[in-house]
């Protein structure tokens, strides 16, 4: 087995958690099953994975293992290679055509047409939700077949094609039987943040690789619309991102799903149970639903590959059993003969796609939707949004530049050291989803399935300008951005108040011992020597420069933050963005259940934050859920009693959403009506934030986002620090239905007789939201 050490390793053993799984209590390593699927099986655990997949690697020569990357509490991800030693020289030709994907589309296919026998990868990647246990299953008869069979079929594929799995992408998941990984997030909802690791190394494999196909192996649908066609295979229904060429993808999506359908049919007398014995065919809903499964936002594996101009496919087995396996491997069987028979026009049209990129030719969008390049200027303030950015954009596989000399563009001036993205490039379709400000689509559809707005420019705190001019400037071609900061003068230091990195560094300094003061304005100044906090400032990114720190300025201490856990309610953690965001801010935090609260209160703790489900303070749940809540209606009184009494105390209670808002209610710490929105409205929203310690670093007809959201009324008693900008545009992208009585509305409050405060917007939303992390940690550092 070779490693492949790509990725760091995001250890934070806070995320252990209180009240662990009976079976971790009784020293077991893995929580076998979960409650919430129907069906149960022996899958295959995590811990027997290695010696399994060993022992392939061992007796064939086909089979190569790799270790390539770490899950976030570090374990290892497995990928298996498949290919047939008598055809490396195919190999090697992809990759000179993967060359000249990059560097010139329209020759890679005049290179593809004179050497047809080029073996493109497919990648296989399974179980990314931890509790769909048959995926590794389906991912292991997979390599049990093309590793050892020597059939025609099983030989003319390994001819044409490399085979690569991801067999477990999700390790923490299936470890823990949760859906989620060891941080709390949902993976298939990571592919434009890319947050954690384990898709940091997906999103390496794909942009290295640009993958032919992508199937995503998951589960479970049952039934989903005509009778007995269980299952389910995506393509989505509309509506389409129009940043992916969709003409060229789907054409050939339809026509492999039903492929994936037809050998799952042919196949039917060989399961076990009476659901797939008469089965007639599967779910696509492409073909078959108007609405209601989009892959409109790339957040999804298979949808972000399609940015990469590969075919991606969700194959949803119907059951968590071995017949739901055998539903997977036939599906892929089925995909992997259809690409075998299409293989050539198939490439043809990912080449397609990538030569409309630096063609600059889109016959899907209106003139216009894509500009001539995206400008980013550096900001002297704080450049540490635009290095992330910048450094995101290159992982992704898309080419940015960096001016030279200053130029002008569209009448205005930029400065040296400018970014720019030149979209006549192969993956422009990929650049311009990560860079552009999105849409309102509110009208097009009932409902989204997911996210509908995802903007990065605004959300995580950086400009980027379209510019529609023919640039002329002299420009180098950036490689990777790495900055580490400095400090100007003697001390002391001021700290902006402009991004997470700052705020970071603020904690990082008081937790040394450094003294911190905060002045009116909510920007922060650090009172020690040089050489004792260099180090800190070095990691940061940041420039600091000597300034007399105001005399209103007053000092802070360490905070101890409470953070309400969510277990796992429905299958997510619905607090683990919010928390992410806190320990990226640089705050240590304790996660409590809501028995502990009930039971011990929050004696220590100087902070509490409530930012999840309105359930986790419930005894009515349902028996998969019961884990996570509270038992009965004496520990509800209990809990809230123990909020109340905290607060009393001087304790500081910030909600984040509707969940902690109606939380504070219940307890009696606010009167305020808290009004919401249907609960898969999302996007981003114009907020006026008003003067206040609590909005320090934004400003009027500011962003925000919003996710099932809500607003406040009756608000006399508290001070208003936040409204929705009151007028009919204030959404700006995204799906929101009947909106017009949030216009104007309160969104931050904060009680004027007590320490809580409520946020309505989704501050800390999938650790996705960067440049709005800083109003919880200003509701933080607010109760100095």
């Amino acid at each position: 087995m070779k490693k492949k050490p790509i990725l760091s390793v995001l250890l934070s053993a806070s995320l252990l958690g209180s009240l662990l799984p009976a079976q971790a209590l009784a020293g077991e390593t893995e929580r076998k099953q979960s409650l919430f699927n129907s069906e149960q099986y022996e899958y295959i655990t995590y811990d027997a994975l290695k010696g399994k997949l060993e022992s392939y690697e061992k007796q064939s020569r086909r089979v190569q293992l790799d270790i390539t990357g770490k899950s976030s509490t570090g374990k290892d991800l497995y990928t298996v290679t498949i290919s047939d030693s008598k055809s490396k020289h195919s190999e090697l030709k992809y990759k000179g055509l993967r060359k000249l994907m990059s560097e010139n589309p329209e020759k890679a296919q005049r290179y593809l047409k004179a050497n047809p026998d080029i073996k493109p990868p497919i990648l296989i990647h399974a179980s990314i939700h931890g509790t769909e246990f048959v995926g590794t299953d389906a991912a292991l008869r997979l390599i049990e077949r093309y590793g050892f069979k020597n059939d025609q079929e099983t030989k003319e594929i390994l001819k044409n094609f490399t085979l690569i799995i991801n067999v477990d992408a999700n390790p923490d998941g299936r470890v823990d039987a949760t859906r989620f990984n060891g941080n709390g997030i949902d993976l298939n909802r990571d592919f434009v943040t890319q947050s954690q690791p384990e898709t940091q190394a997906a999103v390496k494999q794909i942009a290295e690789l640009n993958p032919l196909v992508l199937l995503d192996l998951h589960g479970y649908v049952r039934q989903r619309g005509e009778a007995k066609h269980p299952g389910l295979i995506l393509p989505g229904t509309p509506p389409h991102n129009p940043n992916y060429e969709y003409d060229l993808l789907y054409k050939w999506m339809n026509q492999q799903a039903e492929a994936m359908e037809s050998n799952i049919v042919s196949e039917r007398d060989h399961y076990e149970t009476e659901l797939y014995k008469t089965l007639e065919g599967t779910h696509i809903p492409l073909r078959d639903s108007k609405s209601g499964w989009d892959v409109y936002p790339p957040i999804y594996t298979p949808a972000y590959a399609m940015l990469h101009g590969g075919l991606g496919y969700t194959l949803e087995a119907p059951t968590n059993d071995w017949d739901g396996v055998k539903w997977q491997v036939d599906a892929v069987n089925g995909a992997l003969t259809f690409a075998l028979q299409n293989k050539q026009a198939m490439l043809h049209d990912q080449l397609e796609v990538f030569d409309r990129g630096v063609k600059g030719e889109h016959p899907n969008n209106k003139e216009g939707f894509y500009p001539d390049s995206y400008i980013i200027p550096e900001n002297q303030k704080d450049n540490s949004a635009v290095q992330k950015v910048v450094n995101h954009l290159l992982k992704n596989d898309v080419k940015v530049e960096q001016a030279a000399k200053s130029f002008h563009a569209d009448g205005k001036r930029y400065e040296k050291g400018t970014y720019i993205i030149d979209l006549n490039q192969p993956k422009a379709g990929l650049a311009n989803a990560f860079l552009w400000d999105g849409e309102d689509i509110t009208n097009d559809m009932d409902a989204m399935y997911d996210i509908s707005a995802w903007n990065l420019s605004e959300l995580w705190g950086f400009d980027a300008i379209k510019s529609e001019d023919d640039l002329i400037v002299q420009t180098k071609e950036v490689r990777e951005e790495s900055v580490r900061g400095k400090l100007i003068g003697k001390g002391p230091y001021s700290i902006p108040n402009t991004s997470v990195n700052a705020v970071h560094l603020v904690n990082s300094l008081i937790d040394q011992g450094i003294s911190v003061k905060k002045d009116k304005d909510g920007h922060f100044y650090a009172e020690g020597k040089g050489k004792a906090i260099q180090r800190a400032v070095q990691v940061s990114g940041l420039t600091l420069r000597t300034k007399a720190v105001p005399k209103e300025a007053t000092p802070l201490k360490k905070h101890r933050v409470a953070f309400l856990k969510d277990g796992g309610l429905g299958k997510a953690q619905s607090h683990s963005g919010t928390k992410l965001a806190l320990e990226r801010l640089g705050f240590q935090v304790s996660e409590v259940h809501p028995r502990e609260v009930a039971n011990n209160g929050l004696n220590g703790f100087d902070t509490f934050v409530y930012s999840g489900s309105a359930s986790l303070t419930s005894y009515k749940l349902s028996e998969a859920n019961k884990e996570f809540g509270l038992t009965d209606e004496e520990e509800l009184k209990r809990f809230n009693g123990q909020i109340k009494q905290f607060v009393e105390q001087d304790g500081h209670f910030i909600a984040i959403g509707a969940g902690g808002s109606q939380a504070a209610k219940a307890a009696g710490l606010t009167e305020v009506e808290i009004n919401k929105g249907f609960s898969s409205s999302n996007g981003i929203v114009k907020v006026d934030y008003l003067p206040s310690p609590l909005t320090a670093g934004y400003s009027k007809n500011d962003a925000g986002f919003v996710y099932g959201p809500i607003w406040y009324s009756s608000t006399e008693g508290t001070n208003i620090a936040a409204s929705f900008v009151n007028n009919d545009s204030f959404f700006t992208a995204g799906h929101w239905k009947d909106r017009s009585p949030a216009k104007g509305q309160p969104v931050i409050v904060q009680e004027k007789d007590k320490p809580v405060t409520l946020i309505g917007i989704e501050a800390g939303f999938r650790d996705h939201t960067d440049y709005l992390f800083r109003l919880i940690s200003n509701a933080v550092f607010d109760q100095e």
